[in-house]
């Protein structure tokens, strides 16, 4: 079998992307299917959900997990990333997870490895991992709505709320620009027929064939599902709006914009409180915020079984 890697979504086809949900309803810890395989996660970028989320999907499977710490590491000392990316090989682990700043690193260290290369998020290019466990959330919600027998098993919702994507309208709302979760997400939505619209200011979007507005407010008659992303100040190099408090005014999730709507929230975190959602509808049942980081550990179960497991 050839050697593959996930770097974006498109690396996995639509049946292969529905596999792994199945899998994902289904799979437990008893699935010790990485069994005596050792893995390596390098984050040259903080995380807290992506590298622990992985790390417990990894040893959930059975599999061992050893986190390479990048400030002790000889990056430190000026080694490339491509010479880490090769020492790291020479170990001989079953796949190396990372994330780097830098849009395409994860491409570029395929070119000096013999496993997997799995993308935890690089610069504004890519996530795929929370792509596909933000669908899922979608898919299972929408699903479970579209279901009255409650003998159908969570493998039939999830799979028949996959199929009710196409038509449903999504806002994703917030610093597109600088957003790899955007870009994933536009890919993988709209592959499986979701009507996507991008919110933000206009120093905040790039050329794009993609639906735009300027204003939530101008949206929020017309949607299912909202996506807010957070502001990331790290990627900007001068600040490029007035205050956080006037973009909040226009781009904030708040308990007064959504009314009774029925439209579910998403986040991939971290969240700036009541810039991105306010405190009344993070503690809203709409918002499934905790429910994605729940499904970030099963779907990088089934992504970790799909690329490296015993089958």
């Amino acid at each position: 079998m050839a050697l593959r890697h996930l770097i974006q979504t498109s690396d996995l086809s639509n049946d292969e992307i529905r596999h792994i949900f199945a899998r994902t309803a289904n799979i437990s810890e008893s699935d010790k299917v990485l069994q005596n395989k050792r893995f390596i996660t390098i984050f040259f970028e903080n995380s807290t959900r992506t590298l622990s989320s992985f790390e417990i999907a990894i040893k959930n499977l059975g599999g061992e997990v050893i986190r390479l710490d990048i400030a002790n590491s000889s990056t430190a000392k000026g080694e490339s990333i491509a010479d880490t990316a090769a020492t790291l090989n020479a170990m001989q682990p079953h796949a190396i997870i990372t994330r780097h700043k830098s849009a395409g690193a994860p491409n570029f260290l395929t070119q000096f490895t013999s496993c997997p290369i799995i993308n935890g998020g690089d610069g504004a290019h890519a996530h795929p991992t929370q792509a596909l466990l933000d669908l899922y959330t979608m898919a299972t919600h929408f699903g479970s709505l579209d279901t009255k027998d409650s003998n159908v098993s969570q493998q039939e919702i999830c799979l028949r709320g996959l199929d009710s994507m196409r038509g449903k309208r999504i806002a994703i709302v917030g610093d597109i620009k600088n957003s790899r979760v955007a870009n994933s997400n536009i890919a993988l939505l709209t592959r499986f027929g979701v009507d996507v619209t991008l919110v933000a200011p206009p120093h905040f979007l790039y050329k794009t064939r993609i639906k735009t507005a300027y204003n939530l407010r101008k949206v929020i008659d017309n949607i299912d599902i909202i996506m807010a992303l957070r502001t990331q100040t790290e990627r900007h190099n001068t600040q490029i709006y007035g205050s956080l408090k006037d973009y909040a005014n226009r781009f904030c999730v708040t308990k007064d914009l959504l009314g009774n709507r029925d439209i579910i929230v998403l986040h991939p975190g971290p969240v700036h409180r009541n810039i991105d959602i306010d405190d009344e509808i993070l503690a809203d049942s709409r918002c499934k915020i905790l429910q994605q980081v729940e499904n970030g550990v099963k779907i990088r179960m089934s992504v970790m079984e799909f690329f490296c497991g015993n089958s």
